[in-house]
């Protein structure tokens, strides 16, 4: 199979059209990260997904829809908090989960009662769902654990000759997942963290939890990127808290003068230091948003260029940086989290 990339445009976005309706799979942008959309309604489309990313089935999928979509044929329960939070975020990255009509096919949420949806407020994403006028469950568009992608060549990378097309909306500027929150009681409840915060959910509708998980054997979570190792590059990684620099640093000098290739990962505040060591950087950046933007991209990029990647945690832990952190930790860890 070839695989293209193809700008958003009438004649692509028909092209996508056909493979969604004969039960094929597309990679498309959002502002978060790429997408691998197949239709929710296709029993045959969702199970492609889990295939060809190599999704663990108990992993459940988020249906994206357009903004003028009607909810309600897809959800049968809609607190009043959550008609807040749809009023205040219409678009954009994040996601809501209710009770489901059962009218997507069960193999999207695992086969529990819920349904997370998402509004992507990307306009190439837009499009595409006006296009197909179905909701399109469109998990990240790489192999599984791999780290997501934020760019069409990403896709390529992982996908290539795997799926027909690729939809290219240039680079996703948000750079990480979108927050999923829990919709089905009194309370809203985060259950993956991501540019929409706690406290900015709080601030609408009066309070906002956060999902712990127990990962008991036997658990079934209503989110993805909650059990498993995610966001991982194809090398050894190394995690450092912001203030254990030092030993970040002489690690780094000792792995170097074992012969190994290493980089280091890090805000802007610490280039300097490693510089000096006289080591390969990637720079995440120093505001807030830099930083989640570039996160995926410098690990994508940390692949190609050393054995050992030596990352930094940001010195900062609140607001968004608390997604950042989450994918930073996935993304080094050793091995699953056991259930």
């Amino acid at each position: 199979m070839e695989t293209k990339i193809k700008k958003i445009t009438p004649d692509s976005l028909r092209e996508a059209k056909n493979i969604i309706e004969s039960g094929g799979v597309v990679a498309i942008p959002t502002e978060t990260v790429y997408g691998l959309g197949g239709s929710a309604f296709d029993d045959t489309a969702v199970q492609k997904i889990f295939e060809i990313k190599g999704r663990p089935n108990d992993n459940p999928l988020i249906a994206h829809v357009h903004r003028d979509y009607d909810l309600s044929k897809l959800v049968d329960f809609q607190p009043s908090y959550a008609k807040k939070l749809r009023e205040a975020f219409p678009v954009g990255p994040l996601t809501l989960v209710y009770p489901s009509r059962g009218k997507v096919s069960p193999r999207v949420s695992c086969g529990l009662d819920t349904l997370a949806v998402r509004v992507p407020s990307h306009e190439g994403a837009q499009a595409f769902l006006r296009a197909v006028e179905i909701p399109i469950v469109a998990p990240s568009a790489n192999l599984s654990r791999h780290v997501s992608p934020t760019s069409a060549r990403h896709v390529l990378d992982d996908f290539d000759g795997k799926i027909p097309l690729i939809l290219d909306g240039g680079e996703c500027v948000g750079g990480i997942e979108s927050t999923v929150c829990d919709c089905t009681g009194e309370t809203p409840v985060i259950l993956r963290a991501g540019l929409i915060t706690r406290e900015m959910i709080a601030d609408v509708v009066g309070d906002c939890k956060v999902y712990e998980p127990k990962l008991e054997r036997g658990e079934r979570v209503k989110s993805p990127g909650i059990l498993y190792k995610h966001y991982s590059p194809r090398c050894q990684t190394l995690l450092f808290a912001a203030d254990d620099i030092e030993n970040a640093a002489l690690t780094y000098q000792r792995e170097t003068l074992g012969g190994k290739r290493v980089a280091v990962l890090c805000e802007e505040r610490w280039l300097t230091l490693f510089e000096t060591l006289g080591a390969k950087t990637l720079n995440l950046g120093k505001t807030r948003s830099e930083i989640a933007a570039r996160l995926y991209k410098r690990l994508r990029e940390a692949e190609n260029i050393c054995e050992l990647l030596i990352a930094i945690e940001p010195t900062e832990k609140d607001g968004v940086m608390v997604g950042v952190l989450n994918r930073l930790q996935k993304a080094c860890l050793s091995e699953d989290i056991k259930r």
